[in-house]
């Protein structure tokens, strides 16, 4: 079974460095001039995923916004990962989940296992319980083909009081979160199948990302205020791993699927100059 990381780093190669969220939050269906209920929620997916399912290697469904609509919201959000999935997009759900036991093991079987409905390629995950206590879905992963990044360094202010605290051995929470990810992807080529999610609006991490061995999620670009540029500053040496990622700066261009193709193109010219700059 090939892995995540080799169907992801072929995607990259193919179609470039880039991920898009799907957000359907209130005020995009508004821009938009759709209702925020789930007629205007299906609507906004199908117009998304028509005009970019075959153009970005990734695409990020937020899944609180399918979720405030009910199981009627998680259908559509089933629908359009099959869409996604069948127009070679590789789907990163957005979930980050996070518990022990055979709570995390459910949240495996739920987004990493085939059988499952909302079967896609990776989530994101939170390991603020432990990293150990997400080894069902590690382990689920590894089966299946599958993905999983781990918040390690968030663009939030409030981010900062626990993942940059420090344990008896001096390193960081999320040293610690980064050294345990990278150990799960120690030999995988060419790319593990671990990643990380690192904001790039946090600039220089004082942290060490040498050696992952797996990709680093980039969210923040765009309306959230990063530039693609700041990812040689966030990121450094390690460029050729990551996979930047924006939502409003391209939905924002909708409803015209038209402007959504020549949104998504420009960003990701920006990201292949900026990932290019230092010789990646």
């Amino acid at each position: 079974m090939e892995t995540f990381g080799s169907r992801l780093h072929r995607a990259m190669a193919e179609r470039g460095p880039l991920c898009v969220g799907i957000d359907p939050h209130p005020a995009l269906l508004t821009r938009w001039g759709l209702s925020d209920d789930l007629d205007g929620l299906t609507r906004f997916c199908q117009i998304a995923v028509d005009a970019l399912g075959d153009r970005v290697a990734v695409v990020k469904p937020q899944s609180a916004f399918f979720e405030r609509f009910g199981s009627r919201g998680l259908a559509v959000l089933e629908s359009i990962i099959r869409q996604l999935r069948g127009a070679g997009t590789l789907v990163l759900l957005d979930v980050k989940r996070g518990d022990i036991g055979s709570t995390v093991a459910a949240y495996a079987d739920a987004y990493l296992e085939p059988s499952s409905p909302m079967y896609v390629d990776a989530v994101t995950a939170s390991p603020f319980l432990g990293v150990n206590s997400l080894a069902p879905m590690f382990d689920a992963a590894r089966k299946h083909g599958g993905g999983v990044f781990v918040l390690a360094l968030t663009s939030n202010p409030e981010g900062a009081s626990v993942q940059r605290a420090r344990g008896a051995d001096g390193r960081t929470v999320a040293q610690t979160i980064i050294d345990e990810i990278s150990q799960l992807n120690r030999g995988a080529e060419p790319l593990g199948s671990f990643g990380l999610v690192v904001g790039a609006t946090i600039g220089q991490t004082g942290h060490d990302l040498a050696g992952v061995g797996g990709p680093l999620l980039a969210p923040g670009l765009g309306a959230q205020g990063g530039r693609a540029a700041d990812l040689r500053t966030v990121f450094g040496n390690e460029l050729a791993a990551v996979l930047p990622s924006y939502s409003r700066e391209v939905l924002g261009a909708g409803p015209d699927p038209a402007a959504l193709r020549a949104a998504t193109d420009r960003v990701l010219a920006d990201c292949r100059a900026a990932l290019t700059a230092a010789g990646q």
